[in-house]
């Protein structure tokens, strides 16, 4: 049921994906893509950045090593090195060692339902509902690890599933291409959520202070309430606004990553954007 109800949600997403390969009229090739292309989409934060796109921003600039992605092991820093054009260096231990890939199992006589490893997963692998059993897509799954730790009861593991191969050798491209098209998916559904969230609070906001409004002055203590009233409305008014606005600026920026990534403009149905050439 829960892998049937996520390619249903999935299928909903692929509609909306790019049906333009060809097309190279607004591809990106900075630096940044090169290296995110290169990195396993794990989206694991074992680098020190939130995902693999800032973890590869951070590279482009200068601020992080190429050797901070345990998932992509030594080959992975020699991927890297190769595109920045610097020599292979060892992984750096302080971000974890190379390893089989895992994948997250949850007992399921223990799970409670609290939903905090579905909040926690990068990738939405985990299905389950509050107060229901959960349980993982074991083939969505990265091995991330962060569904772990939130875990109120510990009935999360992490169980190796490729013994002897670690790294790239555990790790296809194809489930890395598709573990990037869940992280992004998700980033615009938990931002489509608190825009949506935000909207309905500034229209209850305005929907009372217009109530407030209309109602008559009376007395001079009962009009310096209305006031009070009327003032705390309107600062709560112009704070849904502003965190509409930011949240607006903030998807704007995600769609300028995602559309120059293959991603679609998720805001904009309508709109076909292009992936990059060779990408599928």
């Amino acid at each position: 049921m829960g892998e049937r109800l996520f390619c249903l949600e999935a299928n909903r997403f692929a509609r909306i994906m790019p049906d333009m390969q060809n097309d190279a009229s607004i591809l990106s090739n900075s630096l940044a893509d090169r290296l995110e292309d290169a990195l396993p989409q794990t989206q694991c934060t074992k680098c020190g950045y939130a995902a693999c796109r800032p973890y590869a921003e951070a590279m482009a600039s200068g601020e992080a090593s190429y050797n901070q992605c345990p998932p992509g092991g030594a080959e992975g820093v020699a991927r890297l090195a190769a595109i920045l054009g610097k020599p292979v260096i060892p992984l750096n231990p302080v971000h974890g060692v190379e390893r089989p890939r895992p994948v997250a199992v949850i007992d399921e006589a223990l799970c409670i339902g609290c939903t905090l490893c579905i909040q926690a997963c990068p990738v939405d692998a985990i299905m389950g509902a509050a107060k229901q059993m959960h349980t993982v897509l074991p083939d969505l799954c990265t091995g991330c690890d962060l569904c772990v730790a939130p875990c109120p009861v510990d009935c999360i593991a992490m169980v190796d599933v490729t013994p002897g191969k670690t790294g790239w050798a555990a790790w296809s491209q194809q489930q890395a291409d598709g573990a990037r098209e869940r992280h992004d998916f998700r980033s615009f559904r938990l931002q489509r959520e608190r825009q949506e969230n935000d909207a309905r609070l500034a229209a209850k906001a305005a929907a009372k202070l217009k109530e407030v409004q209309a109602q008559p002055g009376g007395t001079a203590a009962e009009q310096s309430e209305q006031q009070r009233k009327k003032a705390i409305i309107q600062a709560a008014i112009a704070r849904a606004n502003a965190k509409l606005t930011a949240a607006q600026n903030g998807a704007e920026a995600a769609v300028s990553h995602t559309t120059s990534t293959g991603v679609a403009d998720l805001t904009d149905p309508d709109k076909t954007p292009k992936s990059r050439g060779g990408e599928t």
